[in-house]
């Protein structure tokens, strides 16, 4: 299927009325305009919210994509949003990603809570409905409960695989004391490098949980789907209650599995691999 093009009267009210878009393969429907991006919205208020914070945020040794408002104004004109466009692929540069991570995340230590996140999900399920629930089930103390609570645990082998996983592991887990905060939630495969510049960053995905767990949520990632070795789950060690943000982190991903309507067992064999890893350093 052809990606949507941008409708004339959205290039105009970002000021690309002369500009001829050219579609991004893998970019989530995005077109390069100049030096701009324009990229669908699939939720207005997250939409918004990222571009307010893009829009002042500074973090060391890193390129951060900055929002275009509108000649009106607006951060998102009839479902499209335009951001500076950082150049750049993402690379399996693992250990610099989580580093970014820590940076990233002194920079959003003062952030307050967005009240979207705290918004029960909405029926039929987007995908961020998907990932508010398995966060949530990575967290609660009955995670089956929560999962299926939710209506939307998948009907395949490997659907309920992970769903007895889930379940499994959380019996490992232990209280932590790290304190939430604003985290972006997805950096594996979203940081852009080119070369020996700064990485870059072109969004920002919340979530309000601790520091080492979002870097957390990196390795899990990174081993289990990108080839990293399995010395990156003991590299960052020394960071705070690493080995249950580790759980926690994989728990979430397994909770995403359950609920995903594209989840594939090759995506579950590379998951559950990585849970034993981390059982056996718990």
């Amino acid at each position: 299927m052809n990606a949507v093009e941008p409708p004339a009267h959205v290039l105009a009210t970002f000021g690309l009325r002369s500009v001829q878009p050219v579609p991004l393969d893998d970019w989530g429907g995005a077109w390069r305009c100049g030096d701009l991006l324009l990229t669908p919205v699939a939720d207005h208020a997250r939409a918004a919210w990222s571009a307010k914070v893009r829009e002042s945020l500074r973090v060391d040794g890193v390129r951060l994509a900055r929002p275009v408002r509108g000649t009106d104004g607006r951060y998102v004109v009839s479902g499209w949003r335009a951001d500076t466009h950082i150049a750049g692929t993402a690379e399996p540069r693992y250990d610099e990603v989580v580093s970014l991570s820590l940076r990233l995340h002194q920079a959003t230590a003062s952030l307050e809570r967005p009240r979207f996140l705290g918004a029960q999900p909405l029926s039929p399920w987007g995908e961020i409905d998907v990932f508010a629930v398995a966060d949530n089930a990575a967290w609660d103390p009955a995670p089956a409960r929560s999962v299926q609570a939710a209506g939307g645990v998948g009907t395949t082998p490997d659907c309920r695989r992970s769903l007895e996983l889930l379940v499994q592991l959380s019996t490992l887990r232990r209280p932590v004391q790290a304190a939430p905060q604003l985290v972006h939630g997805d950096l594996f495969g979203t940081v852009l490098f080119a070369g020996p510049a700064e990485p870059g960053l072109t969004d920002l995905t919340p979530y309000w949980r601790p520091v080492v767990w979002a870097a957390a949520v990196i390795v899990v990632d990174a081993v289990s789907w990108g080839g990293a070795d399995a010395g990156l789950l003991d590299r960052w060690s020394d960071l705070p209650e690493w080995p249950q943000m580790l759980l926690r982190a994989v728990l979430f991903r397994l909770a995403v599995h359950t609920l995903h309507p594209r989840s594939t067992p090759d995506a579950l064999a590379g998951l559950a691999h990585t849970a034993d890893m981390i059982r056996l350093r718990l």
